[in-house]
């Protein structure tokens, strides 16, 4: 059919060309019967040229594509240039989503073979080619079909960032310390320059102030080592610990510090966990000293402590508390900061470090504000 088509127009235009020479032949010989007959045929010929083209249905440009075909396509472009990995699980099935996966597990579409924590609802962390992702997941369901979305985090980078933030913040509160005990100290040091110079000073004045610059010399030692027993907090060397003994030697060493303070202790009696015991012993140590301190800031009202653990999933949970004011708004953010402390001789060393401690042990240290100040400390593991 489409040959006979394609043939047509090809004899309707040699058809034209034959009329046409056998008008000119005529012509030059005044053959004029055959000159009409020429053009007659010309004429019909050319009539039945126009009559197909008027058949013929119109062309139609492509298809304008309609606005969700539009936003589908841009969604696409976006997907494809997002630097996580997202992959795409229906059943046992996973298939990168977007160029990253693509790369990352050196596949087109389908993903083989497939790692298991990806099918594991319960696993959150994969290790896959040397790197370290967390599993974030997000169930869709498309016209009665489910299945599911997956991004991979890159920890390590999470970790990279966080560490440089930190870093960054570190050195903008030990600058600022450093160059708030070293200012008066040189000017006291030049005040007491200008003391022996004077012929008639006050016998007391060069003592004065001679004293007063050993005080701030010694209140910058202390923030110096402070900032060293942070920053060198050695690996922790991990055994098997009665959680229960543990709590009743920190309660004894609690009596005989602060006598004045209820401590109220509450754990089960046969608990075991596997930590370093010296460094949690420091951290609970901390968070006591934390919570008396607050608990003990309003003398109208009896200082009350609570010291618990219990064994989860999530691992061994140690919570300190006190019946104190709470923490106030403007500093939640920033209680775990190194150096930062809302008491006036507070060093602002015991969060950060009972933080640091928690972290080591793969672990986490958590503020509760209601309803009462709660300082919660999990321990992974058994």
């Amino acid at each position: 059919m489409a040959y006979r088509r394609a043939l047509v127009p090809v004899l309707n235009a040699a058809g034209l060309l034959a009329c046409g020479a056998i008008g000119a032949a005529a012509l030059r010989n005044g053959l004029w019967g055959l000159l009409a007959g020429a053009v007659l045929a010309a004429m019909w010929l050319g009539a039945l040229h126009c009559w197909r083209i008027l058949r013929l249905p119109p062309v139609v440009g492509p298809a304008a594509p309609s606005p969700e075909v539009g936003h589908a396509i841009v969604l696409r472009v976006l997907l494809d240039a997002a630097p996580t990995p997202l992959l795409g699980i229906e059943g046992v099935t996973v298939r990168a989503l977007n160029r990253t996966a693509r790369q990352h597990f050196v596949a087109e579409d389908r993903i083989l073979p497939v790692p298991a924590e990806l099918l594991d609802r319960g696993t959150s962390h994969l290790r896959h080619e040397g790197r370290s992702w967390r599993i974030d997941r997000v169930d869709v369901t498309d016209a009665g079909a489910g299945y599911m979305v997956v991004a991979l985090i890159d920890i390590e980078q999470e970790e990279r960032v966080a560490e440089a933030r930190a870093t960054a913040e570190l050195i903008h509160v030990l600058g600022h310390e450093l160059l708030n005990g070293l200012a008066p100290i040189v000017s006291l040091a030049e005040s007491g320059l200008a003391a022996v110079g004077m012929a008639d000073r006050d016998p007391a004045l060069l003592p004065e102030i001679l004293g007063t610059l050993a005080r701030r010399a010694e209140g910058l030692q202390r923030f110096t080592e402070a900032y060293r027993a942070l920053a060198r907090l050695p690996e922790p060397s991990v055994g098997p610990v009665a959680v229960r003994e543990l709590a009743e030697d920190l309660a004894r060493l609690f009596a005989g510090r602060w006598p004045g303070v209820a401590l109220s202790v509450n754990l089960p009696n046969n608990l075991s966990w596997t930590f370093d015991r010296d460094q949690v012993s420091q951290a609970i140590w901390a968070l006591l000293q934390n919570a008396t301190e607050a608990a003990s800031a309003n003398p109208d009202r009896p200082a009350q402590v609570s010291l618990g653990a219990r064994g989860t999933e999530a691992g061994l949970e140690i919570e300190v508390g006190d019946n104190g004011d709470g923490v106030p708004a403007d500093s939640v953010d920033r209680i775990f900061r190194p150096f930062h402390s809302t008491k006036p001789d507070g060093t602002g060393i015991g969060l950060s470090l009972a933080r640091q401690i928690a972290h080591a042990h793969g672990g986490t240290l958590a503020f509760e504000p209601a309803p009462a100040t709660v300082f919660r400390l999990v321990l992974p593991g058994r």
